[in-house]
C-alpha cells in the first residue's frame, strides 16, 4: 500500500507552485546523488548519528559518498524537503544502490547481518 500523500489537487491553485517545487534543486541533486553511487548518506553537522553511521560503513571498509544539509540550527527547509519526499523522519539518510534502508541503526543491522555486501552485490 503507498503511503498517503496529499494529492495535488487538494492544493490550493495559489500554492501549487511554491509546495510541487519547494527545494526540488535539493531532493534532485539527492536523487542523482543515490543513483550513482552504491552507498549515500545524507546527514547533517553535528548529529552524532550522522557520524555513527560513517564510522560503521569505515569500519565494515565500505566507501561511500556524503552530502550534508545544514546543522541543527540551519538549513531545516532543505532537510524537510529531503523528509517530504521519503517519508524518513531523521537523519541520517541511507541509501544502498538507490533505495533508502533507513538510518544509522538500520544500517548497522544490515552490516551485522551480512546483507549489505549482498545488496551491493552486482545482480548480473
Amino acid at each position: 500500500m503507498p503511503r498517503p500523500v496529499l494529492d495535488e489537487a487538494q492544493l490550493h491553485p495559489a500554492i501549487r507552485d511554491q509546495v510541487v517545487n519547494a527545494h526540488a534543486d535539493i531532493v534532485h541533486n539527492v536523487r542523482a546523488a543515490a543513483a550513482s553511487n552504491p552507498v549515500l548518506v545524507i546527514g547533517m553537522a553535528g548529529n552524532p548519528w550522522c557520524r555513527r553511521a560513517r564510522k560503521a560503513l569505515a569500519a565494515a571498509g565500505q566507501a561511500h559518498h556524503y552530502l550534508e544539509y545544514g546543522s541543527y540550527v540551519s538549513g531545516w527547509r532543505p532537510r524537510t524537503a529531503l523528509k517530504m519526499w521519503t517519508g524518513w523522519t531523521s537523519f541520517p539518510m541511507v541509501f544502498v544502490r538507490g533505495q533508502l534502508i533507513g538510518g544509522a541503526q538500520d544500517l548497522e543491522r544490515l552490516i551485522a547481518s551480512g546483507e549489505l555486501p549482498r545488496l551491493l552485490a552486482d545482480p548480473a
